[in-house]
């Protein structure tokens, strides 16, 4: 099995069956992820490096484990302390690393579109761990696999997903990985956190989170990014809590049962409360177990490897 593309730079870039094979070589890694011995030795000639100019928690930690998991090399770098801070490029960092024999990058950057930029300037295949406002593309799968996990295919299945749609990447990557699934989308939140315009991207607009939940079998809850807005676009985080946040009473009120997921990190008691986050309608958990079979598969498939021990 392989990809069409040389890097993952986002969902935009991926056939319908390129999102199939990445689920089906998952499917294989997660069976290694329940073993005694969760390693294979498939990369163990491969050097990854995790380069990353934003803060990240789960995402660093899921491609790392991923990468140990198929017995790769691992070379961790973060833009503070290093040399970025003295003015050197992204380029230069990048090639640096790259004289030290590195075959694959995995990179998050705060400016929107720097994995492209960085795939025309090297060799090595690039995955993006997310750029700016832009795509977040194993989010994106391993959250559109862990909806086929519990709901089966999604083809019809009806997807909200509810909050900062304006600057999160993994909103943008959810609609375009769902759209080519043949789910139906629906984005909700306040009308100033929903870009104008959303709708051409096949998706339908709701500001009334009860309506959406009402109307949703699976709703994708995310954080509100203060760090990314540059004006007040609401007026209180507790009005926003009040009127946009998920709550347990909200839920037993629809006379049926959603499913609720969210990429972390969790503000509770704002976009999500306690009481949702940890309910047996939630499958955050198995988004993060998901997530480190999802990257193991993106990450074999790049490398080109033909068999898998």
């Amino acid at each position: 099995m392989s990809l069409s593309v040389k890097h993952l730079l986002g969902i935009k870039e991926l056939q319908k069956e390129d999102i199939q094979t990445i689920f089906k070589t998952a499917d294989n890694f997660k069976q290694v992820l329940q073993r005694q011995i969760k390693k294979v030795p498939v990369l163990r000639d491969t050097t990854v490096a995790n380069i990353f100019f934003e803060n990240s928690t789960r995402t660093r930690i899921s491609f790392e484990l991923a990468e140990k998991r198929l017995s790769a090399d691992v070379v961790n770098f973060s833009a503070s302390g290093s040399s970025v801070s003295k003015g050197e490029t992204l380029i230069d960092t990048v090639n640096n690393i790259l004289a030290m024999k590195v075959d694959m990058v995995v990179m998050r950057h705060s400016a929107s579109g720097a994995p492209w930029f960085l795939a025309n300037h090297i060799d090595a295949s690039i995955i993006n761990a997310g750029d700016g406002i832009n795509e977040h593309p194993t989010q994106a799968l391993l959250d559109a696999y862990s909806i086929r996990e519990k709901h089966g295919n999604l083809k019809g299945k009806r997807i909200a997903i509810i909050g900062d749609i304006m600057h999160s990447r993994v909103a943008l990557s959810n609609i375009y990985c769902l759209g080519k699934l043949g789910a139906e989308v629906m984005v909700a939140g306040p009308p100033t956190l929903i870009p104008k315009n959303i709708e051409k991207l096949g998706v339908k607009v709701e500001y009334d989170v009860k309506k959406a939940l009402q109307w949703a079998e699976v709703a994708n809850v995310l954080r509100i990014q203060l760090e990314r807005q540059h004006k007040p676009l609401f007026s209180t985080l507790r009005e926003y809590a009040l009127y946009y946040g998920i709550n347990k009473s909200m839920l037993e009120g629809l006379k049926k049962e959603v499913t609720i997921m969210h990429p972390g990190p969790i503000n509770r008691g704002v976009e999500i409360n306690s009481d949702v986050a940890d309910s047996k309608q939630s499958i955050i958990l198995d988004q993060v177990e998901n997530g480190v079979a999802i990257r193991m598969a993106v990450i074999y498939l790049l490398s080109g490897k033909k068999e898998m021990e």
